[in-house]
């Protein structure tokens, strides 16, 4: 189990990447500011995990800290998943991260 729930956060993490991009590639803008719009909030996230998040982190975040970061990272999924019209999918999308992440806690992954 433990090491399913591993997989589960690996695909959360994705998830969230997944969300901000399809947020940004379906804004009603012409299609070079979608696709720049797409690609750059994917881009932002992707920084922000490696400075912040991985494993290997530059700065990395603990505590309340990182409890902050992933609030904020793994919500922005649920927003984007939310301001794209996917309330369905922004609701799933949210509880698995909350049992998810429960679990981890849990076990100290």
């Amino acid at each position: 189990m433990k090491t399913a729930n591993l997989g589960v956060l690996f695909l959360i993490e994705l998830a969230a990447l997944g969300a901000v991009g399809r947020w940004g590639f379906t804004r009603d803008v012409s299609a070079p500011l979608a696709w720049l719009l797409g690609l750059g909030v994917i881009a932002v996230m992707i920084t922000l995990w490696a400075l912040f998040g991985s494993q290997k982190a530059s700065y990395k975040t603990r505590g309340a800290g990182r409890v902050a970061f992933e609030l904020v990272w793994f919500g922005a999924g649920a927003a984007a998943l939310l301001l794209a019209g996917d309330v369905g999918w922004a609701i799933a999308y949210v509880l698995v991260c909350a049992v998810s992440k429960t679990l981890a806690v849990v076990w100290r992954q």
